[in-house]
């Protein structure tokens, strides 16, 4: 019996032996596996509104987490940031309102930008009013009401009645569509997005009368319980940018309502790496959940970094899809 065992047990050591070599030679003659393509630097530029703040740092930290890419932020002008883009400096723009100007010059004629869909959001740009003035002026619901009721809203600076600007370097067309509707406000700018909240909301808080230039998505809405005030239906030919100079008749009109699309540079675009695929599937699932990541951002100062780990870690099934898992 012993024998025998013994015996065996050569047999299985040299057959184990012939299998290791196969596998050493297999080894040793099969090809390389493709190495992963690296994500190299991803260049994200950060519009001047909290929403954007909050898709820049939300998608920073899914490249940075899951990819290995080093991102770096910019904040270019929107009308500029094209050019940059066209450069290849910035990779992409994750929020747009649709710049169709911008889209025929460096999209279709030139195609060193591309546009690469809706970012999960529809945008509009209106006039709003709190709510609580509809109680003393049922009629400021729609722009007929305060038609002749100006000086309602008067400050030191438009006692004829002020109507509150927004960044001038956002999309509007608020001084024409106030002499196309024959109304008497006066158009103030007090500066950017900051300094314009700062504003409304001093006056919201002393529960005084204010009506001004914003939109939505916007978390500060339900905080501020906003409404919109009805403008003219719109009609063929509508112009929501005030700097094309057309007549003023064609402004006389409500904003349009879109949805927000990603820009890419085509440089980045072609550039073979991995956070071209995700970017391309990256949207949020609705206005809520970028009104969330706003709201810790702006609403309780929290670091834009840390906002966005904190919507990471409790959202991964949509981060997954961004992932493409």
């Amino acid at each position: 019996m012993r024998g025998k065992w013994l015996y065996g047990a050569v047999g299985v050591v040299a057959a184990l032996a012939a299998v290791a070599g196969l596998i050493v030679a297999s080894t040793a003659t099969a090809r390389p596996t493709a190495a992963k393509a690296s994500c190299g630097t991803v260049t994200l530029n950060e519009q001047a509104w909290t929403g954007s703040t909050a898709n820049t740092y939300v998608a920073k930290y899914v490249l940075e987490k899951y990819l290995g890419c080093k991102v770096k932020v910019t904040d270019i002008a929107e009308i500029p940031v094209y050019q940059a883009m066209a450069q290849g400096k910035v990779s992409a723009v994750l929020e747009d309102w649709q710049h169709v100007a911008q889209y025929k010059q460096y999209a279709t004629k030139q195609k060193t930008v591309t546009l690469e869909g809706s970012n999960g959001l529809t945008g509009h740009i209106g006039w709003f009013i709190p709510k609580y003035l509809l109680q003393k002026y049922p009629s400021f619901a729609t722009w007929k009401g305060i038609k002749g009721h100006e000086k309602v809203f008067a400050s030191p600076e438009a006692p004829q009645g002020m109507f509150l600007g927004g960044d001038p370097s956002y999309e509007q067309k608020d001084t024409q569509l106030i002499q196309a509707l024959g109304l008497k406000l006066k158009h103030v700018t007090v500066g950017a997005e900051t300094a314009e909240v700062a504003r409304y909301s001093q006056l919201i808080a002393q529960r005084k009368p204010v009506i001004f230039y914003w939109w939505t998505p916007e978390y500060r809405n339900a905080e501020l319980n906003l409404t919109e005030v009805k403008l003219p239906a719109r009609m063929k030919g509508c112009e929501d940018d005030g700097t094309t100079n057309a007549p003023i008749a064609k402004y006389r009109c409500a904003y349009s309502s879109y949805p927000l699309e990603k820009v890419f540079s085509t440089k980045f675009v072609k550039s073979g790496s991995p956070a071209v695929a995700v970017l391309k599937r990256w949207a949020w699932p609705s206005n809520a959940d970028q009104n969330l990541v706003s709201s810790w951002i702006a609403g309780q100062h929290m670091d834009p970094q840390k906002a966005a780990e904190k919507y990471v870690k409790s959202h991964m099934a949509v981060v997954n899809k961004w992932l493409g898992k």
